[in-house]
């Protein structure tokens, strides 16, 4: 069994598509997906139709991004919904063919509340969405931390296990790597591919 972590995918289905294809994504695959599915990309919709279907055969490992935070959040108020358009909410609506938020799925927003997770660790890294304090045990961690802190330089983490992370885009499409700490967002949702 591999594990295999996938970067920021911003609702571009066919980097995902093409992504699956080229690393041979097998069933009994371990793929932990970083967060941020939506918003940006054209496809949205395919997006979180493939992470379903995935999720259900039990070969996913779903982690929340800021950008679900958002979307799910553009339930509760206009502001927040508004905000939530001028990140790039406007995209999921175009890809769902609707300019209403109840139009998504039921599954769909059962999936998006229900089914990601903060964080995941194994014997040698943990994934996070975004960033982690060093200091603090990873399931102590804020949620500024892991979803909304740029990845700058962090310190090695007190585990002592290697960060994978997404959220700061690398826009030379070339994951960043510090040792002790990687960011594989390379910008699929603008010049870069999915990694």
């Amino acid at each position: 069994m591999r594990t295999l972590a996938v970067g920021d995918i911003h609702g571009c289905f066919r980097s995902l598509d093409a992504l699956a294809s080229f690393a041979s994504f097998e069933s009994d695959d371990r793929i932990i997906t970083l967060g941020d599915y939506v918003d940006r990309g054209p496809d949205s919709q395919r997006v979180i139709e493939w992470l379903i279907d995935r999720h259900a055969s039990g070969g996913l490992i779903p982690l929340r991004g800021n950008h679900e935070l958002m979307m799910l959040a553009a339930r509760q108020s206009d502001r927040h919904r508004d905000e939530w358009l001028a990140c790039g909410g406007d995209t999921v609506l175009s890809a769902y063919g609707t300019d209403r938020l109840a139009s998504i799925p039921d599954n769909h927003w059962q999936f998006l509340s229900e089914s990601l997770r903060s964080h995941f660790c194994t014997k040698t890294h943990f994934f996070v969405h975004a960033n982690a304090y060093a200091e603090i045990a990873i399931d102590e961690q804020p949620d500024f931390m892991l979803y909304w802190e740029p990845f700058g330089s962090p310190a090695p983490h007190e585990s002592g296990l290697t960060m994978v992370c997404g959220h700061t885009p690398q826009r030379d499409g070339v994951p960043l790597s510090v040792g002790h700490a990687i960011c594989i967002d390379t910008w699929a949702c603008g010049r870069g591919w999915l990694t």
